[in-house]
């Protein structure tokens, strides 16, 4: 398993989603099992809490011992910044690009999202690697909850 996870707030949320519910519940349970560390960060916290409290309530389940807060920092913005540049992502979606820069730059294992067209999207994966070789960061693995899972 990944030792750690960063983890958008389309999954926390996609444990009340009939089609997420499932992979997202599974991953929310091994991050309460300890067998991984859920990494939010303090722009998921700040999306949180526009969520209605059955989304926020969702973290709660995880013991903080298996939470690790990181925060959007300069250098991350910077990164962010150079998604756009490159055409990775558009301006307009330039929270997503400081989910993907958060994530880099705190060298994650991997960073999970339901975020299809913007996040989890091969095209886009390529691009925003191409920028981190370039910048000097490792490549990111993005992928969805139910590629980290293990199923039984």
């Amino acid at each position: 398993m990944i030792e750690r996870i960063y983890t958008d707030t389309s999954v926390i949320g996609g444990c009340l989603d009939p089609e997420f519910s499932e992979a997202s519940q599974a991953l929310i349970d091994v991050f309460e099992r300890g067998e991984s560390t859920v990494v939010v960060s303090s722009l998921t916290m700040l999306e949180l809490k526009l969520a209605p409290s059955a989304v926020r309530a969702i973290l709660h389940e995880v013991p903080e011992e298996h939470r690790e807060y990181i925060e959007l920092t300069e250098e991350a913005r910077a990164l962010s910044a150079r998604y756009i540049e490159a055409g990775a992502i558009g301006q307009a979606h330039s929270a997503d690009a400081q989910h993907i820069a958060i994530a880099t730059v705190s060298q994650v294992g991997a960073l999970v999202s339901w975020n299809f067209k913007h996040i989890v999207n091969a095209r886009r994966i390529r691009a925003y690697n191409l920028v981190n070789r370039r910048e000097g960061y490792l490549e990111l693995e993005i992928f969805t909850p139910r590629e980290v899972v293990t199923y039984d």
